[in-house]
This record gives structure tokens, C-alpha cells and sequence, in this order.
């Protein structure tokens, strides 16, 4: 069977939430969003692209930075409302210079940051 992107249910945006993990280690990167189109681009190219909500414009990751992720495979979630993009990596996911997007925690209460910036 044959994939078309218009058959996953987007939001009234549009868009549907995609969380990157890295391929090999599990480990979760980051939340972003796309749209039919990243999702065409994205398994067009191998390269992870996503719609930008604050510039309204896409976002190819690693474009700037230098930070690729380069897409191992995309899975859908059951309702098709969901995706996971299983990538490989270069360098941090996060703006923040992080490998993750995930580096605080919430434990007894209190934010503590579990990952430092990577040098």
C-alpha cells in the first residue's frame, strides 16, 4: 500500500506534531510540527523538514546549523494524528546547543537540568 500524506489527520492549522528520536540509542530529540508538504519533502530528500509555526516558512534541519538530521524512518501513530521520525543525528537537536530538546526534569518538585550544552 502505497503512502499519501493527505491521509493523516492535521490539526485545523494543518500541521501534526512529528517527535525525533535518534535511531540508533532511542533517545529522544525534540517535538516539531509539519505539514503535508514537509512530510512529502521530508521523505523526498532524507532530510528532516519542518514548518516553522513562529516563521510560517519551512525549516530543514541542520540548514543553519549545521545540526542534519538525516531520516532513518517515519512511522505513524494508530489515530494518524502523530508521527516519529526515527533520525541519525549531527551534533545538538536543540537550538539550546543540547543533544536534546528534553533536559529538564521535574524531580521532587523542582526543574533540574539534566543535560549541559554540548561544547
Amino acid at each position: 500500500m502505497s503512502f499519501d500524506p493527505a491521509s493523516l489527520r492535521f490539526d485545523a492549522a494543518g500541521l501534526l506534531p512529528v517527535v525525533a528520536q535518534e535511531a540508533e540509542t532511542g533517545e529522544v530529540l525534540m517535538l516539531a510540527w509539519m505539514n503535508a508538504d514537509a512530510v512529502a519533502r521530508t521523505l523526498a530528500s532524507g532530510r528532516v523538514t519542518y514548518w516553522s509555526r513562529s516563521r510560517g516558512d519551512f525549516w530543514v534541519k541542520g540548514e543553519t546549523s549545521g545540526h542534519v538530521q538525516h531520516l532513518v524512518e517515519l512511522r505513524l501513530d494508530c489515530d494518524r494524528d502523530c508521527l516519529l521520525a526515527l533520525v541519525r543525528q549531527e551534533g545538538p537537536a536543540c537550538h539550546t546547543n543540547r543533544r536534546s530538546c528534553f533536559y529538564t526534569a521535574i524531580r521532587e518538585g523542582e526543574e533540574t537540568e539534566i543535560m549541559a550544552p554540548m561544547v
